[in-house]
């Protein structure tokens, strides 16, 4: 378990490698020049922190890297994108090393002797001072284009931006029918424990983007994949955006879904579904 706090304003050299230790879509009307110019404003202000979780990604982190700041540089925002790599051993750390000498908006933070998205993607957190906290994967599963739409919507005023294949004009793309039904049964025990006014269609994504007041000083689970769904839940989410992506078939590399990241959301439901329905005081 651990908080999400805001830390003291710190100065990262591109070359810096932190070893650590760790425990536990619509498209409307072209803006007119005024909205353009109080986004762009607005975006000045903001900072976005994209963590990225790997394991074993030496084949997919450098492509994904390039296509992702290809993607944000545009947008007017600053950003950091941070890989909290889990002590691969196939050459992902020096590559994204070499990659932060070039970029220091690039970071890399290594996790020893701990596994897990959820972890990773908080310790990452706790490592920035970005008003806006997101995740995507390595690899090129969830496509970069999506940042877009994602960052507009925060900056629009949603405290979440969530990139669903639930979503009409969504898609599991290449899924087996086994698969398929695996998911959707991880959905259907999910939808009690959303609160009404925010639920979304697909709140075990691994794609999104959630203000940083939303999380801050709140303790969340940090094995599992499934953090969104936590967020949903006990986060200070008042209004939420989905937009819809057709997920992609994994580049290279191999799935990190295992029985045990099974038993890791099912882990989370339980005490989901304590703390919602308080079960504990009929006890």
């Amino acid at each position: 378990m651990m908080a999400i706090e805001q830390p003291p304003e710190r100065h990262w050299s591109g070359q810096q490698l932190m070893m650590m230790n760790s425990s536990c879509a619509e498209v409307g009307d072209l803006p007119s020049n005024s909205r353009l110019e109080t986004e762009t404003k607005e975006s000045a202000q903001e900072k976005l922190a994209l963590v990225i979780p790997t394991l074993r990604e030496a084949g997919n982190i450098r492509g994904v890297l390039e296509h992702t700041r290809s993607v944000l540089d545009p947008l007017g925002i600053r950003y950091e994108i941070l890989v909290v790599d889990d002590d691969s051993d196939d050459g992902t750390g020096e590559i994204v090393s070499a990659i932060a000498v070039e970029d220091p908006r690039v970071r890399l933070i290594v996790r020893k002797d701990a596994k897990g998205v959820a972890g990773a993607i908080l310790l990452g957190w706790q490592n920035t001072d970005a008003t806006i906290l997101g995740e995507m994967d390595a690899d090129l599963q969830h496509p970069p284009e999506l940042l877009s739409a994602l960052v507009s919507a925060i900056l629009e005023g949603r405290d979440a931006a969530v990139g669903s294949r639930y979503a009409d004009g969504g898609s599991l793309g290449d899924w087996n029918p086994a698969r398929k039904l695996l998911s959707a049964a991880a959905l259907w025990v999910a939808l009690p424990v959303q609160r009404k006014q925010i639920r979304v269609k697909d709140p075990t994504s691994g794609f999104f983007l959630v203000r940083r007041e939303c999380v801050d000083r709140i303790q969340f689970q940090r094995t599992g994949f499934k953090l969104l769904l936590e967020i949903l839940v006990r986060g200070r989410v008042g209004s939420i955006k989905e937009i819809p992506y057709a997920f992609s078939s994994r580049d290279q590399g191999v799935s990190k879904a295992t029985f045990r990241v099974a038993c890791e959301y099912a882990e989370l439901l339980a005490k989901l579904y304590w703390e919602r329905f308080g079960f504990h005081r009929s006890m």
